[in-house]
């Protein structure tokens, strides 16, 4: 995505540097990576007693960002009940199809959040006039943090799995 033109040196660089984290995780693996190519039956496992699935994961990751995404764009919204509104309440999910159209959501939802970084160019900065502070570059810091965290532990299980290269 081209960076506004209205856009200073060190805003553009900062916003070029977020959407990069957002999008290829740096030191990481990326998300698209990391649920690449699993195979149903291991989207529901749990092996050595770990709390949650590949599935559930990757949903909690999903609806976090969603919840953040929507928190920046609309001063009405409401986040879900926490913890229970950021989860999935089963650890497999009902198709196959569920979890392709889950990836799906997180991926457009992470590109409609790197648009409201370009979008607001030099008012990144900016302050909501609602919530406790937070400005798209927190949320982005928020949203890069959080997501790799998950993303590392979907790699463990994968692991575990014997299903990470």
């Amino acid at each position: 995505m081209k960076i506004s033109s209205s856009v200073t040196g060190h805003t553009a660089r900062l916003i070029g540097q977020l959407e990069e984290a957002l999008l290829r995780g740096n030191a990481h693996a990326a998300f698209e990576d990391a649920v690449a190519g699993i195979p149903y039956a291991h989207l529901g496992e749990t092996p050595g007693g770990l709390p949650y699935s590949i599935w559930q994961l990757a949903e909690h990751i999903r609806i976090s960002q969603w919840d953040i995404l929507e928190f920046c764009r609309d001063p009405q919204h409401k986040s879900p009940p926490w913890p229970e509104g950021y989860w999935p309440g089963k650890k497999m999910p009902g198709s196959a199809t569920d979890f392709k159209r889950s990836v799906e959501h997180m991926l457009a939802d992470r590109q409609a959040f790197i648009g409201l970084l370009h979008e607001a160019a030099e008012e990144v900065y900016t302050p909501f006039p609602y919530g406790d502070g937070q400005d798209l570059v927190r949320e982005a810091i928020l949203l890069i943090d959080h997501t790799s965290y998950h993303v590392g532990e979907i790699l463990v299980l994968r692991r575990l799995l014997g299903d990470w290269k």
